[in-house]
């Protein structure tokens, strides 16, 4: 069982998929995670590609999203996705999407949806991420950020239009922040301060 680290669910427990298909953000690092994201979540818009349990977005509402859209291919993890949203009583602040991830984008695409925050927990194999955040970009909103969860020290390959902001490690686990490049910069001035906070 895995809990909610802070707001209105606050020390609320909820399940995580059983098997080897799901890795859950343990409760130490998603503490950490978001406490690195401060006040980002308040009124948010969330997408959560690869959503597993679906425990970063139902944080992120803990803490004041406006919104959350889980998403996941594992049917098993749907069910619990599901699971978990009628215990908190989050039906009418979610929607749950079963499919490949190419399929989801593509619905929300045409739908025209646009998110403030997305989390990316992928496989650990899963490094080269260019396809997956190309296609992500029509669905950022204005100062937008995407968190990405992978394996500690792992070399990460994202589309060219986003730029590296923030990253951390935590044992095996690493957090990488993600934004779209400002118009007319190669790379934020703090970036590379930033991201060495992963050697700490």
């Amino acid at each position: 069982m895995l809990r909610i680290i802070a707001g209105i669910h606050r020390g609320r427990r909820f399940e995580a998929p059983e098997g080897r298909d799901t890795r859950p953000t343990l409760d130490r690092v998603r503490e950490n995670l978001f406490n690195m994201l401060q006040g980002r979540c308040l009124d948010a818009r969330v997408l959560d590609l690869f959503a597993g349990s679906g425990a970063l977005s139902l944080e992120a509402l803990s803490r004041g999203a406006e919104t959350a859209v889980l998403c996941d291919h594992d049917r098993e993890a749907a069910r619990i996705e599901k699971k978990n949203i009628q215990a908190l009583r989050e039906e009418k602040r979610t929607r749950v999407l079963t499919g490949d991830w190419r399929r989801t984008v593509s619905l929300l695409r045409a739908e025209g949806a646009q998110f403030d925050l997305v989390f990316l927990d992928p496989p650990y194999a899963m490094t080269d991420l260019r396809e997956v955040t190309e296609a992500l970009l029509p669905l950022l909103a204005e100062e937008s950020m995407i968190v990405l969860e992978h394996q500690a020290e792992a070399r990460i390959q994202a589309a060219e239009a986003l730029e590296a902001v923030r990253s951390r490690n935590w044992g095996y686990c690493g957090v990488t922040f993600f934004r779209p490049k400002p118009a007319g910069e190669d790379e934020s001035p703090c970036a590379g301060e930033e991201r060495n906070e992963a050697k700490e």
